[in-house]
């Protein structure tokens, strides 16, 4: 299961009217190489689903990530923090061993 968090549904659906997007978008979360802890999240909206898709639905979000992705993000909370002191979209990942400065990457 992956979740969504009350301060980044509230971003989320901030970006989706700024953006002019369709109610069928949903988030798709992806982890990609790099990095300076090895592993890195990406954010993106999408309308189309792909073979291996895992779909979750939590806080009234749709999200969606390859079956690969999920391996890493099992569990994981989305959530934003705003404001000078802020970073931002950021993971409650529990399955990550370490974790860069700012947040940006991770490792298993």
């Amino acid at each position: 299961m992956l979740f969504v968090a009350d301060s980044a549904k509230e971003r989320l659906r901030d970006i989706r009217e700024a953006k002019s997007l369709p109610e069928n978008y949903f988030l798709r979360v992806s982890i990609t190489s790099g990095g300076c802890s090895g592993l890195t999240y990406k954010l993106d909206f999408d309308d189309e689903l792909q073979p291996k898709d895992q779909v979750f639905e939590d806080n009234g979000e749709t999200v969606v990530c390859d079956l690969k992705s999920f391996l890493y993000l099992c569990n994981s909370t989305l959530e934003f923090s705003g404001g000078l002191d802020g970073k931002g979209f950021a993971f409650t990942n529990p399955n990550a061993t370490r974790e860069c400065g700012c947040g940006e990457s991770f490792a298993v």
